[in-house]
């Protein structure tokens, strides 16, 4: 058996898994891994042979686990679901009281939750940490969610911090051109500890439905100036390049203006204008929007880029109705830097409720759960090595720093302000894409969230009232205190009594 030498263990080396495995290296960290092939773990470590802290690589789950210091740390980055289960199966015969499994995969909550509750009663401590940032982030600082016990969390702590994004601790921006080895300095790392079980996993989750709105919003900038202004990819990439250098400064507008600058290699074409139109999603948007549902928080911005992927997907069907039903034929005659603002302000004004909608549905899980969740630190370690880092974190860190007990970001100085100024070209452009008859799915129904977040009297009452005739639902009154509900004996006309 080998002597007991790395500080930490990983397995499963997909792309994801041999970056994170380098970083903790780079680091210093001596690490051991471990790969279901043990062919692509020999070529692995035979890659990288110089690592600060070494790479060691085991062909024997038991060598491996025999590798690892007490208490033993062990990251696995395998497929979600029945693949994690499976390894968590085989690791624990060869564990002892203390050690610490680390899921670091796109996990559903509730299985972490799940399998911290098993694990615990095993003498196991176990860690489900949402890791975003991609294949990149993996190698270079990724935003790192940790849920588990406070315990647990100590052990992982220095690694996690390390291995992590760094950014400026005045301004929030992220900071890079560290040598490996050598972590940032006076950085704060992009890792900080969430709470109990599921509640790492469950951040990451809200972090991707986040994240799809992003996307999802960004399209539907870009498709106003293709469809309405007819502006071509590159003129759009100047557009967003532009962008990304103000408020939307960020990772998804930065690459947006990446890829419409791409030419196609075969072609010499536009790049984007051959992507074909059907997006793809891994499920973690659709979990989001569903738990939304379960706890009756509104987060219909999120629910409305799922199911623009979903509409995405029928294409041959979609081409069809296209020559059976055909569209608006408009022509633009505005000012074309005036609507280019416009669509700016409202992607700006969008991504805000987005974001509100998302910590709203967080504040809601931690009763559901019993968290106690750091809503400023969350948005602190979103600002580097994620996905969805941007330089607007820094505003919502600051808007929770003066109020950790903010109702909804838009309740907030800054927010409210901004959305307020910039209010009357939202409506333009998403009134503006209604009458050209392009889709504005997340703009349009972040709007309306805006607008019944807002409104003191919603036509609910009469919704309450319906409900009442048809099946004696009862309703509150709004001149008697709430939580005291009352039924009217409503006619009985000759009709069936129907339950909803």
């Amino acid at each position: 058996m080998p002597e007991a030498t790395s500080d930490i263990g990983l397995i499963g080396l997909a792309v994801m898994g041999q970056n994170l495995a380098l970083n903790i290296a780079d680091h210093g960290y001596p690490i051991s891994v471990y790969n279901r092939t043990t062919e692509k773990m020999t070529e692995f470590v035979a890659e990288h042979p110089d690592t600060p802290g070494g790479l060691y690589g085991h062909a024997e789950l038991a060598d491996f686990v025999a590798s690892l210091k007490r208490p033993r740390k062990i990251i696995i980055l395998v497929k979600a679901g029945r693949g994690t289960d499976a390894v968590i199966d085989g690791l624990v015969p060869l564990l002892e009281e203390g050690d610490i499994i680390i899921d670091g995969g796109n996990a559903y909550w509730h299985d972490t939750i799940r399998r911290e509750k098993a694990l615990t009663e095993k003498g196991l401590r176990f860690i489900g940490s949402g890791v975003s940032g991609g294949e990149e982030g993996a190698r270079f600082g990724p935003s790192l969610m940790p849920g588990g016990t406070p315990e647990a969390w100590e052990y992982l702590k220095p690694i996690w911090e390390a291995v992590a994004a760094k950014v400026d601790a005045t301004t929030g921006k992220p900071l890079e051109g560290a040598e490996p080895g050598k972590p940032v300095e006076g950085g704060v790392p992009c890792t900080a500890y969430i709470g109990p079980d599921g509640a790492g996993h469950y951040v990451k989750m809200v972090h991707n439905g986040i994240e799809y709105g992003d996307m999802q919003m960004i399209c539907e900038a870009y498709d106003l100036m293709r469809r309405v202004l007819h502006l071509s990819a590159s003129e759009m990439a100047e557009i967003f390049k532009k962008w990304d250098t103000g408020v939307l400064d960020s990772f998804l507008i930065e690459i947006t203006g990446e890829v419409l600058a791409q030419k196609d290699p075969e072609t010499g074409k536009d790049f984007v204008d051959l992507v074909l139109d059907t997006a793809g999603q891994k499920g973690t948007g659709k979990w989001t929007s569903i738990s939304a549902l379960d706890m009756g928080v509104p987060a219909p911005t999120v629910a409305e880029a799922v199911f623009a992927r979903c509409i995405s997907a029928i294409k041959e069907e979609r081409v069809a109705a296209s020559e059976i039903i055909g569209s608006p034929i408009k022509k633009f005659v505005g000012d074309k830097e005036t609507f280019i603002q416009q669509i700016h302000d409202a992607l700006y004004c969008s991504k805000i409720c987005s974001y509100a909608q998302g910590f709203q549905l967080m504040r809601e899980a931690q009763k559901e759960f019993n968290w106690t969740l750091n809503f400023g630190e969350i948005a602190q370690i979103w600002r580097g090595g994620c996905i969805i880092r941007a330089g607007f974190l820094q505003k919502i860190t600051e808007a929770f720093d003066n109020d950790a007990n903010l109702a909804n970001l838009l309740l907030d100085p800054y927010f409210k302000k901004t959305v307020t100024d910039m209010e009357h070209n939202w409506r333009e452009v998403v009134a503006l894409g209604v009458k050209f008859g392009v889709p504005l799915p997340c703009f349009s129904s972040a709007l309306a969230y805006f607008d019944s977040y807002r409104s003191p009297s919603l036509p609910q009452n009469l919704l309450q009232a319906q409900r009442d005739f048809f099946g004696a639902h009862t309703y509150e009154r709004t001149d008697k205190p709430r939580g005291q509900f009352y039924h009217i004996d409503w006619p009985k006309p000759d009709r069936p009594q129907i339950q909803a």
